[in-house]
Formats: C-alpha cells, structure tokens, sequence
C-alpha cells in the first residue's frame, strides 16, 4: 500500500520498478543495428542478483519478460522510449543548453551513455537507497561519467528544489528537464507541484521531455490489476506490480499544462514514435499493445 511519506529501496515498491526497466533496457536493442540501447543496464541486474540476475543471462524463461508477447513488447517500449528521450537530448544540447535535470532519475545512465558537450552538467535526482546502489556498481565497474554528473539524494514528493540549486544548478541559465517513468507514480496534486517546480526553475529558452500514461477508467484499471496478479508468477510480475504501485488518478494533461503556461508543447502517441521510427509494434490487442497505447511523450520548450 503506498502512502505519503512511503521510502524504498532498489529491490522494493517504487524501486523495484527501475530494476525491471534496467531488465528491460538491457534486453532492448537498438532495430537499425542490433546494439544494447543501454550497454550499463545489466550491470545493475547483475548487481541486484536473483531474478533480475538470472533474466539477463537467459536463465529465466518463465519469467514474464522473458516472454514473447509482454516480455518482448516491454523491451521494444524500452528501447523506443530510451530513442525518444536520448534524441530529446541530443537536439537540446544542440541548442546550447548544458544544464540536464533527471527526475527519478533510478538507473538511468544518460550521464554516462551519451556524448554531452563540454561543461554539461547531469543532476540525477532521487531516493537515497536508489542513489547508493547505483552508486556502488557503476564505481565497481571503473565506469566515468561524460558530463558533470551531480547525484543527489532526495524525495521529490518534499522540497527538491532548494537541494538542486545547492548543488549547483542555476536557474536563470536554460535547462532540459527530463520526467521520465515518474507520474504515474504520484497523486495528481504531486504532479502538479512538481510541474509547478519546474517550471519556476526553468529560464525562458529551457525544455522539458514527459513521459504522460493517460488513466484508465476506473472499472478496467481495478480489472487490469485483478487480472494481472491472478496472472503474477511466485517471483511476481512486472505489470502487476506496475498497477499496485500507480496512482490512476484524473490528472493534468502535461502538454496542456505546459501549454496554459507559456511553453510551445508537442504530443506523440508512443505507439505512433515506434511505428514511425521502426521499432517492432506489439500485435493489437495483446497484452503489450493495451499496456502501451496509453502511453504518450510530451516535449516542450519555454519561451
């Protein structure tokens, strides 16, 4: 049960979610060339051991990943969604911006994986336990960040803000911000204030990426979730934890929002970036296709 005030670590509630899109990045591959879309995500899995460990060595075929219709469709959602995202930052960084903000940041390596100008600065956000175990695999690994990278360890349900700009980061200079997998996971008023926040740090000339799931009405949404932990093996499932961990509240539309408060926003329907950018499609109607079509990604820049 989530509450206001609930913490976690990576194997547990909203933390466990990172390591199964860890899971999912490193069976991603990029559709042009075959390549890992992320060549960091296994170590993470590896790291955390057990199930996550076993799923990217190939020793888990039961598991639900592993499987041809959601297993298959949640690696191309990764690979698609790492694209979208990783463009969004190479043409922002085009742009002269060198200030990059990641919200929830989890196991993403951006501040590692992608070639950042000179004096890009990377402030990775999130909880504590997350940070750590982060921390402490890449260091096992020798792995050097790209960019000026600035962990910091925060509950961005609290008062974030005031900690960004201690560790350095300027808002009256341009930004690009990025909201990635987080939404979903806060009450509609959360979402809100974080909006809020950013927006009050974000100088004219600054961007921002949203990942935005709209909600399902509220019979499906407690059908899904019955379904999906009748459906669960012993180990669990990524998608019946997904549904048990979200808030599937009326919430605001983050173009919209954005829009009412002077910033040009653009919407895509992520089924509609994968088919035009030649990532596999999941067939319609099954299990993957219903859990992605909600799934929209929103960029928009300030004036």
């Amino acid at each position: 049960m989530r509450t206001d005030t609930d913490t976690w670590d990576i194997q547990t509630s909203v933390g466990s979610t990172a390591l199964a899109v860890a899971a999912g990045r490193a069976l991603a591959r990029h559709p042009a060339n075959g390549a890992p879309i992320d060549p960091y995500a296994e170590l993470f899995c590896r790291a955390a051991g057990g199930q996550w460990s076993d799923l990217v060595q190939g020793k888990q075929s039961d598991h639900a990943l592993s499987s041809e219709d959601f297993g298959r469709s949640f690696a191309n959602f990764q690979a698609a969604r790492t694209a979208f995202f990783d463009n969004f930052f190479t043409t922002t960084s085009d742009t002269g911006v060198r200030q990059v903000v990641l919200l929830a940041s989890g196991l993403d390596c951006r501040a590692y994986r992608l070639q950042w100008p000179a004096e890009t600065e990377v402030y990775e956000l999130d909880q504590p336990l997350v940070q750590q175990f982060k921390q402490e695999t890449l260091d096992a690994h020798g792995a050097a960040p790209s960019a000026v990278r600035h962990p910091i360890s925060v509950d961005l349900r609290q008062d974030w803000s005031t900690i960004l700009q201690e560790s350095g980061f300027d808002p009256s200079r341009p930004s690009a911000w990025l909201v990635e997998g987080l939404l979903f996971f806060l009450k509609s008023s959360a979402q809100d204030l974080l909006l809020e926040t950013i927006d009050s740090l974000a100088a004219p000339g600054s961007h921002i990426a949203v990942e935005q799931r709209d909600t399902y009405p509220d019979i499906e949404f407690e059908m899904r979730r019955a379904a999906a932990a009748d459906s669960a093996e012993p180990g669990g499932s990524p998608l019946a934890d997904f549904l048990a961990l979200i808030y599937n509240e009326s919430r605001s539309e983050a173009a919209t929002w954005l829009r009412g408060r002077g910033w040009a926003a653009e919407r895509i329907a992520l089924l509609d970036y994968m088919n035009t950018s030649g990532f596999e499609l999941p067939a319609y109607g099954s299990v993957g296709w219903d859990t992605l079509r909600y799934t929209n990604m929103v960029t928009a820049a300030k004036r």
